[in-house]
């Protein structure tokens, strides 16, 4: 597995909402495939490469079986599928954060999560640009109409924050709700496609 890490830039810098924080992205091959498995938020303090935080990374994503190797960005090389994925990736995240890109056309690997979780990031994946759905209609939406907390836990547990977008799932009274990366980035994220949020 092929791990890098990018820092967010909008179009002017200064007014990015989180200029602070950057995102770790992984990917890996499969049958000859490669695949992006993780897009996590991780803040500016973070010292995340060293053996606790990469242990603690492979832990929640169950990635401990695999072998890890950190790449900086600026080392990436096109010739590699899985670095060459990355760079996809990064190109297709600048884009959305430039307000240039509304859909990410990227090949996922979600594999990680339980059946249930899968199913739950597959409904995300339907939600539009520029839309919000309550934790209650995702509920509906994996069959699941009493399952609203079930549906929660599976957006926390998101190995795609971003690309797939559980950041456009929120209360039923329209406040926010939870964010793993925090309530300032989902609502930035929000903003970014036109909705606003109560906090």
């Amino acid at each position: 597995m092929i791990i890098t890490s990018i820092v967010l830039a909008g179009k002017d810098q200064a007014q990015v909402a989180f200029p602070e924080s950057s995102l770790l992205l992984a990917s890996h091959t499969i049958d000859g495939t490669a695949k992006l498995i993780c897009c996590t938020w991780l803040e500016a303090d973070e010292s995340w490469q060293d053996s606790i935080k990469l242990s603690t990374l492979t832990k929640r994503y169950n990635l401990a079986g695999l072998e890890v190797e950190f790449i900086a960005v600026q080392q990436l090389k096109a010739s590699d599928l899985e670095q060459q994925l990355l760079l996809t990736a990064i190109a297709q995240m600048q884009q959305y954060l430039q307000a240039e890109r509304q859909a990410f056309d990227l090949p996922l690997d979600t594999s990680l999560g339980t059946p249930f979780q899968q199913k739950v990031w597959q409904a995300l994946l339907d939600i539009k640009h520029g839309e919000t759905i309550s934790y209650a209609m995702l509920a509906q939406n994996v069959d699941n109409p009493k399952g609203f907390r079930a549906v929660a836990n599976a957006n926390g547990k998101n190995p795609l924050s971003i690309i797939i977008p559980c950041h456009r799932v929120i209360a039923s009274d329209g406040k926010l709700g939870g964010y793993t990366g925090g309530l300032d980035k989902k609502q930035h994220l929000l903003a970014l496609e036109g909705v606003s949020c109560k906090l």
